[in-house]
């Protein structure tokens, strides 16, 4: 068994593939036109993983309202400092500025750098950086 995608829905597909494409460096893979919608798939290059975007031809009149099952999608970055700045050089801002997370394992306590960030959606997005 594999994991393939998750599937969000966008208003403005453009935008959303904007943001995926240009700050978290996924590439475009493919569509699918389908008789009420567009599916489009980005994969992250390092893992494979796609997200799928679904833009309905028939949408609210406002942006959809996100449930409360869904939490965030997760990122991990190399550098804080340098993805901050694509940030900002790409007009967004960080939801939750970057902060520090203590996790407890086995062999003790080790510290990582967390952020949030929201996609053009609404959806929540957690940046991690590498340790």
């Amino acid at each position: 068994m594999k994991f393939l995608h998750s599937m969000i829905r966008v208003y403005d597909i453009q935008k959303s593939l904007d943001f995926y494409t240009k700050l978290f460096d996924m590439k475009f893979n493919h569509k699918a036109d389908l008789e009420d919608c567009t599916l489009y798939y980005l994969t992250d290059l390092s893992t494979g993983v796609e997200i799928e975007l679904t833009e309905n031809f028939e949408k609210p009149e406002d942006k959809y309202v996100n449930g409360e099952a869904f939490g965030h999608f997760a990122f991990e970055t190399d550098n804080f400092d340098e993805f901050t700045k694509k940030v900002h050089e790409l007009g967004y801002e960080y939801l939750y500025e970057p902060f520090d997370i203590v996790l407890k394992t086995e062999n003790g306590e080790k510290t990582v750098k967390a952020a949030f960030i929201n996609d053009p959606d609404g959806n929540e997005i957690e940046i991690i950086e590498k340790q």
